[in-house]
């Protein structure tokens, strides 16, 4: 009788083994799908992984091929059953990745096998990505493609509210031409002209309604609370977290990145710029009977000088 039950626990311990094999850490699959390592993914495929398998960032490793353009890696996902149209934790898919940095060739290679351009509800979508990155052939593609030019984020954020924000005269055109709705507003009553008078952009506000319309969301931006806007960390710095980050996925040694991570962020915090000020009043000027020549700015109050 003890036979067959130590050839079970042997068995067991065989098949222990094969799923542990099969599951990278997240941090070591994202590392190798971003290289481009098809043997190694081919290899935990094979072996069992789920094709849905998602990294330390970005998502599943067909989202992580889109990212990168790398078709041949997007095509060795699929061939083991990866959904084109799978949803990360954030709510995004592969399309939107691909759309967000410019990368035709996988926008293409989704759309041919099935990803979906538009999405059901209020949810953040690939023309969303692509305007926002000023994507303009991208933005065209998509529309083409019957990409829905009003469509909503989950806050209630339109298409055309990501290129009055960004500054990006012509994709605005370009969506109101297509009928994109200007009106439009997200759930903290914002609508694109807001947007684009926030970030300065008095050019593209011009062109979202009337000069009545243009004053009297002016004066709301000027008399609003300043808003609070996040910002990208310097270029050094993110270089440094991405060495740290693949350090770590080889089991190479993370102290001297890590020192040097320490003293650039030092170097960032002195030599910082003061937040600039909020506006204190609106300017607008123009002359008469000459429409489309006004000129919009904002106005700040000098800080005193200190004694």
């Amino acid at each position: 009788m003890l036979r067959p039950v130590r050839i079970l626990l042997v068995v067991l311990c065989f098949a222990a083994t094969a799923v542990h094999a099969a599951t990278p850490d997240p941090v070591r699959f994202a590392v190798h799908v971003e290289a481009g390592d098809l043997a190694t993914v081919e290899a935990w495929l094979r072996e069992g992984l789920n094709p849905d398998f998602e990294g330390d960032r970005i998502g599943s490793g067909l989202m992580i091929a889109a990212w990168e353009g790398n078709i041949a890696m997007m095509e060795l996902f699929l061939r083991y059953g990866a959904d084109v149209n799978y949803v990360n934790a954030h709510g995004e898919q592969a399309l939107m990745h691909a759309a967000w940095k410019g990368q035709r060739a996988a926008v293409e290679w989704l759309l041919a096998h099935g990803a979906q351009v538009n999405r059901a509800g209020d949810e953040w979508s690939a023309l969303h990505y692509a305007v926002f990155a000023g994507h303009e052939d991208l933005v065209r593609l998509l529309l083409e493609r019957g990409a829905d030019v009003n469509a909503r984020a989950p806050n209630g954020s339109s298409v055309l509210m990501m290129a009055a924000r960004e500054g990006h005269a012509s994709l605005a055109e370009l969506l109101l031409a297509h009928g994109a709705d200007p009106g439009l507003r997200n759930m903290y009553g914002d609508d694109a002209m807001t947007w684009a008078l926030r970030r300065g952009h008095a050019g593209i506000a011009r062109t979202l309604g009337s000069a009545e319309r243009l004053a009297e969301t002016a004066r709301a931006v000027v008399e609003a609370p300043p808003p609070v806007y996040s910002e990208p960390a310097p270029r050094p710095l993110a270089e440094l977290v991405e060495a740290l980050r693949r350090a770590r996925a080889e089991g190479r040694p993370t102290a001297e990145v890590l020192e040097r991570y320490e003293a650039t962020l030092q170097a960032y915090r002195q030599a910082r710029p003061a937040p600039a000020q909020p506006p204190a009043a609106l300017e607008i000027t123009g002359r008469r009977h000459k429409p489309g020549e006004e000129r919009v700015q904002f106005l700040t109050r000098p800080q005193p000088s200190m004694p």
